[in-house]
């Protein structure tokens, strides 16, 4: 069964508070429609059309080329939005999934499920339900044995039908012909004078054709977000689940209600992430890795093996075996070979540094190439900014660089070199060179008792 979805992100959502369009929102690190997408691409639909129109040119960035994008210029229900598509849909479609891009909880296998079990039961319409403990608020699913016969809204629900817990989602399979044939007939005699999708089912019903209903397990997955609070609780859930996936695949969360783990994130087996760890973005992580309280990690890579300890690391690669922290900051662009030292209040910027090479404590080490072996004493910083321009410090492999050294760039530390404490370097030291470079030491006697 071919299957197009049409993903309604039109509305202002003024219950947000906020200048930015509310699918656009975020919800452990991606936004609200990224979520619904991305349940559409796993459940196996191809074929996406978005309809925009509050903040549809800035919501229309964020998806880009994943779905095919036409605007609601009014705002005149979800019938309404579902017209701005109909001119969209495939000739050769059979089905068309309605769903709401503010629901980032659905799973992919409930929307492959509810598809199969529209195709299946050969049903104009195939709406996904859920089951309340109280309902308050959704409109109620009315059954005839297995057909739905009517969505009664809560206002419009007398006192048995207010008693059901069976509500409606908002999410829909239409048979395509069906939609095309009916949709245009769908009036604004009505309060709010919108066109309702839910009448649909209506009509479907005054032509005896099959009205079916997909149950949700979880009635979480149903939850729609239109305030604040709302996207904490999602937050809350979308996080619950990513804590789970990564325990049941060998990951020790030491206190997963206090570990912040973004959903694209990756983590090796028997790695152990202590409590106020956040990871964002990209990132992946190897295998028997120790992630120490208080790390945030952003779009970087960490091999296996590594003691990593109350440290930032942001758009960083981390060799096997490494040893850092705490509170180290590794910035963009910082590639770290295999067991490699880098200290506490160590910050390491736009830089490689190669194999078994320390970085002990208390350094800046910025656009800097370090070779293997080479020991970089505390107080040491490279001075890669002149004002204007920044330029390159290279240390190659074995050197040895003393404590409150300042290494002026552009310079070169060739191979074994030994630069003594307190130094600042100007130019290049040549291979196995001492360099030194201070003032001489004058001692005056009795200076403070004359002065």
């Amino acid at each position: 069964m071919k299957t197009t979805a049409v993903i309604l992100a039109a509305g202002q959502g003024t219950r947000m508070k906020s200048k930015l369009p509310k699918v656009l929102h975020q919800v452990l690190g991606k936004p609200m429609v990224q979520w619904v997408l991305d349940c559409l691409d796993h459940a196996g639909v191809q074929h996406k059309i978005a309809v925009l129109g509050h903040g549809g040119e800035q919501v229309g960035q964020v998806i880009g080329q994943q779905a095919e994008i036409v605007y609601q210029k009014e705002q005149l229900g979800t019938g309404h939005a579902v017209m701005q598509a109909a001119p969209a849909l495939p000739a050769e479609n059979d089905c068309v999934l309605v769903i709401c891009g503010d629901t980032p909880l659905l799973r992919p296998q409930t929307i492959a499920q509810l598809i199969a079990r529209h195709e299946a039961e050969g049903n104009a319409v195939t709406l996904l339900t859920a089951h309340a403990e109280n309902p308050t608020g959704y409109g109620r699913i009315v059954r005839q044995g297995e057909q739905i016969a009517a969505i009664v809204e809560q206002k419009d629900a007398d006192a048995e039908q207010a008693r059901i817990k069976e509500i409606n989602t908002g999410t829909y399979c239409f048979a395509q012909k069906f939609l095309l044939q009916y949709l245009q007939t769908l009036n604004t005699n009505n309060a709010q004078k919108e066109y309702y999708l839910t009448d649909l089912i209506k009509i479907a019903n005054e032509h005896g054709l099959a009205v079916g209903g997909f149950v949700l397990d979880d009635f979480n997955e149903s939850l729609g977000v239109n305030n604040r609070v709302q996207l904490s609780q999602a937050e809350a859930i979308l996080r619950r689940r990513k804590c789970e996936e990564v325990m049941l695949a060998g990951v020790t969360l030491i206190d997963p209600a206090a570990t912040y783990i973004g959903a694209d994130v990756q983590i090796g087996n028997d790695s152990i992430v202590y409590p106020n760890v956040v990871l964002e973005g990209k990132t992946v992580i190897g295998s028997n890795n120790i992630i120490g309280m208080n790390c945030r990690f952003v779009d970087s890579v960490i091999g296996d093996d590594n003691d990593i300890q109350s440290t930032v690391i942001v758009e960083s690669k981390v060799g096997n075996g490494c040893k850092i922290g705490p509170m180290a900051y590794l910035r963009p662009g910082t590639v770290l070979a295999d067991h490699v030292k880098i200290g506490d209040f160590v910050e390491v910027k736009k830089s490689q540094v190669g194999q078994g090479s320390k970085i002990p404590h208390l350094s800046y080490v910025g656009d800097s190439v370090v070779g293997s072996g080479v020991n970089i004493g505390c107080g040491t910083i490279t001075c890669n900014y002149d004002g204007v321009n920044k330029y390159q410090t290279t240390i190659k492999d074995g050197a040895f660089i003393g404590s409150n050294t300042n290494l002026v760039a552009p310079v070169t530390v060739e191979e074994n070199a030994f630069i003594g404490a307190g130094s600042t370097i100007t130019r290049d030291v040549p291979e196995s060179a001492l360099a030194v470079v201070r003032a001489e030491l004058r001692v005056k006697e009795n200076w403070r008792k004359k002065k």
